[in-house]
């Protein structure tokens, strides 16, 4: 399909991008992630069996791409994409879309090694190379140095559940 940028550092691990087979390893890294991040069992539970469906649809059509990183042949890390409808904002006053970053895993055992940044970089490139500008995401504890370090902001969102 299209290169991977050659000037980012990914430990000797291979990276592809994310194929709809990737869906179950997908969703164990959200599970988890979320399970990290002080989350309910029984409550992800219901998140994944909702989540499953609508990530299957969104693989096969493109609509959720990014990339995984491999060490002989098993994912060991990986970053989901979005390209999201929304109006044009002050942050990206003639463009009608915004990258969106979710599902930013890496294995316990890899950690500490600068592929989450790496992940991210890679990321900024494919928004690039789509002509997205401007792109969003939602932040664990955990998280939020790395994307501090690489020039990412915290914004003004709030949030409440409804019903």
């Amino acid at each position: 399909m299209n290169e991977i940028p050659g000037d980012i550092d990914f430990s000797g691990l291979k990276v592809r991008r994310l194929e709809p087979n990737d869906l179950e390893m997908i969703c164990v890294h959200r599970e988890t992630m979320f399970l990290e991040a002080g989350g309910v069992p029984s409550e992800l539970q219901v998140m994944s069996e909702h989540f499953r469906p609508w990530l299957r649809q969104r693989l096969a059509d493109g609509r959720y791409y990014g990339f995984a990183l491999l060490n002989d042949g098993q994912p060991v890390a990986a970053v989901g994409l979005m390209s999201i409808e929304w109006p044009p904002h002050p942050s990206h006053p003639s463009l009608d879309q915004r990258g969106y970053v979710l599902n930013v895993f890496v294995e316990p055992a890899y950690r500490r090694r600068g592929l989450a940044s790496a992940l991210m970089k890679l990321a900024e490139a494919e928004f690039a190379r789509r002509g997205v500008s401007f792109a969003v995401l939602h932040a664990t504890q955990a998280g939020r140095p790395v994307y501090e370090e690489l020039g990412w902001a915290a914004t003004a969102e709030m949030s409440k559940a409804i019903g």
